[in-house]
């Protein structure tokens, strides 16, 4: 059976995360009714990163099998047609090998965060920021992030929850930026643990705030104490930016031959740049 990769970005705000679920609709569901509609096929969707609640994508990824070969312009087009309802879009499709996986095959995830540094509430922006009225100092942010890089247990910055087998993680890169009146954190990593982009940024939070120092952020990340992590930022500010494959499954000049459609020669090249 073909194997289709699928650029997709969403507005988590009314979903209850990717993964179906039965309490509510999920970006997952959305995208397999959607082939249904368009296909007649029942098929399963698989993603790059389970988002949660409330989280938003630019550039999540997934992959599907279905029985016929579809032109990839044709695909996008008539998945994006019966997701029309839904604020979900898929932005590129492209054939892919057999072997690949949207999750299994990701060598790298990039989020980021969103906060709003300003008096007054978002009218525009509202669900996709995090409205942070007090000043927060962007520099001192980013240089007492930057005790997070590296292999560590992240036990503090885990929520209770989270099913990863281990809490050690790499965090290859993060950041933090103002941009005009947004303050944005942004991090890189193979895999994440379930709340850890949240809990940095709130934890940073009280960094930007003077309330915690570098040596403070030091500290909590080698208490390996849930207890020890700052409040954990809301969901809406976040965002799964990108993934990182060894090949760019979306460019066709790094696909590999294979029968039938290749890559949408339309289809968007994401730059190597982070949920």
């Amino acid at each position: 059976m073909p194997r289709y990769v699928l650029l997709v970005e969403y507005d988590g705000t009314p979903f209850v995360g990717w993964q179906r679920q039965a309490n509510g609709l999920s970006v997952q569901q959305v995208l397999e009714e959607a082939i249904t509609a368009m296909t007649g096929e029942q098929a399963r969707v698989q993603g790059a990163g389970r988002t949660d609640t409330g989280v938003h994508a630019r550039g999540q990824v997934a992959h599907v099998d279905l029985e016929r070969d579809w032109p990839s312009h044709k695909l996008r087009a008539g998945l994006n047609f019966h997701l029309k309802a839904h604020a979900v879009v898929i932005r590129a499709a492209a054939r892919v090998a057999a072997d690949f996986h949207a999750r299994f095959s990701a060598i790298r995830r990039h989020y980021l965060y969103r906060i709003l540094n300003r008096p007054a509430p978002p009218a525009l922006e509202k669900n996709r920021v995090w409205h942070v009225p007090q000043p927060l100092d962007a520099g001192i942010m980013h240089e007492a992030a930057q005790v997070l890089v590296g292999r560590h247990d992240f036990t503090t910055f885990r929520a209770a929850q989270c099913q990863a087998a281990s809490p050690v993680k790499t965090l290859e890169a993060i950041s933090v930026e103002q941009q005009g009146e947004e303050v944005h954190i942004s991090v890189s990593a193979r895999s994440f643990l379930h709340n850890q982009v949240r809990s940095i940024a709130g934890s940073l939070k009280l960094v930007g705030l003077g309330r915690w120092t570098a040596g403070d952020l030091r500290a909590a990340l080698k208490a390996r104490d849930r207890a020890a992590c700052g409040p954990v930022a809301p969901p809406q500010g976040l965002y799964l930016m990108q993934v990182d494959y060894p090949l760019n499954p979306f460019d066709a000049s790094q696909a590999p031959a294979l029968p039938g459609q290749q890559a949408d020669s339309a289809s968007p090249v994401e730059p190597r740049a982070d949920s």
